[in-house]
């Protein structure tokens, strides 16, 4: 049994949802780790952060969302109400949590009160999950005739650079 981890890095924007179609970086890493069959993890670490399996509609809005993009936001607008100020629509953060933060020292996450203002993010990220895993056979990734693979960031408080790992597991050609 072989493992193969990579990881793909990339920007998010500020203001909305920041939506990434990431299919044919996770089809190479899997034609990189020349397993045969097997499963393939792709997972993001980031707690405002989904990855999601769906098909790509074609159709784009001015800001070059997907028209199924829009209509989830659209969706989960109605569920998870952005946080625009604090304690209102939710209760967190509350006042341990901004402490915590406020005695953070990493530049990714600045000791800025607004910066935790993301908890629709965290409910969001929670609702559609942080991985996916697909099959894997004959070295390529199992998904369908219309499957691709998606990566939002829920966080609209700022711009980040994110990461996503990817984990190929399984048989290799001997």
């Amino acid at each position: 049994m072989t493992f193969y981890y990579q990881e793909i890095q990339l920007e998010t924007v500020s203001g909305r949802p920041s939506y990434h179609m990431i299919t044919d970086e996770v089809k190479q890493i899997v034609a990189d780790s020349q397993v045969q069959n097997g499963l393939c993890l792709v997972q993001t670490v980031h707690t405002t952060c989904s990855i999601y399996f769906d098909e790509y509609m074609h159709d784009r809005n001015y800001y070059d969302d997907d028209f199924l993009q829009v209509d989830l936001n659209h969706v989960l607008e109605k569920i998870v109400p952005r946080q625009t100020t604090e304690n209102y629509p939710y209760l967190s953060p509350g006042p341990k949590h901004i402490a915590y933060g406020m005695k953070k020292t990493d530049p990714n996450y600045p000791a800025v009160k607004w910066t935790m203002l993301n908890t629709d993010g965290h409910l969001r990220a929670d609702l559609l999950g942080s991985s996916i895993c697909l099959g894997v056979r004959q070295n390529e990734l199992l998904l369908g005739a219309v499957g691709q693979i998606f990566f939002v960031d829920f966080d609209q408080t700022r711009e980040r650079q994110r990461k996503i790992e990817v984990i190929v597991l399984g048989e290799q050609n001997e």
